[in-house]
C-alpha cells in the first residue's frame, strides 16, 4: 500500500505566500518523479512543477520565478513554496508521485489554495 498526503493549503491574500507539503508513505523502494498539479473549477488539471530524484526541476511558465519545488528524499516528501500569489493561482493542488519499480503513479487527495484579491 502506498499513500500520498498533501497539506498546507489555505486562504491567503494576493501577494502572500504558502508552502505545500506532500508526504509519501507505505511499501516502496524510492520515489522517482514528484510533481504538483492544480485544477481550478471548470478547468483541466495542469502541471505546476515537478522534480526528479536527481533534483532536476520543471515549472509551468505561469509560476516561474514565483514557485519553488523541492524534495527531501530521506522523508519521501516534496514541497511547493508559493510566493507572490495571484488570484489566478486559486485551485485545488494535487501531488503526484512515481516510484521506482511500481507501475503507476499515486495521487494525493488535493489541498485547496484560495488567493483573494
Amino acid at each position: 500500500q502506498v499513500q500520498v498526503v498533501e497539506s498546507g493549503g489555505g486562504l491567503v491574500q494576493a501577494g502572500g505566500s504558502l508552502r505545500l507539503s506532500c508526504a509519501a508513505s507505505g511499501s516502496f523502494f524510492r520515489a522517482n518523479v514528484m510533481g504538483w498539479y492544480r485544477q481550478a473549477p471548470g478547468k483541466q488539471r495542469d502541471l505546476v512543477a515537478s522534480v526528479i530524484s536527481g533534483g532536476t526541476t520543471n515549472y509551468a511558465d505561469s509560476v516561474k520565478g514565483r514557485f519553488t519545488i523541492s524534495r527531501d528524499n530521506a522523508k519521501n516528501t516534496v514541497y511547493l513554496q508559493m510566493n507572490s500569489l495571484k488570484p489566478e493561482d486559486t485551485a485545488v493542488y494535487y501531488c503526484d508521485v512515481g516510484f521506482i519499480q511500481l507501475p503507476r503513479t499515486y495521487w494525493g487527495q488535493g489541498t485547496q489554495v484560495t488567493v483573494s484579491s
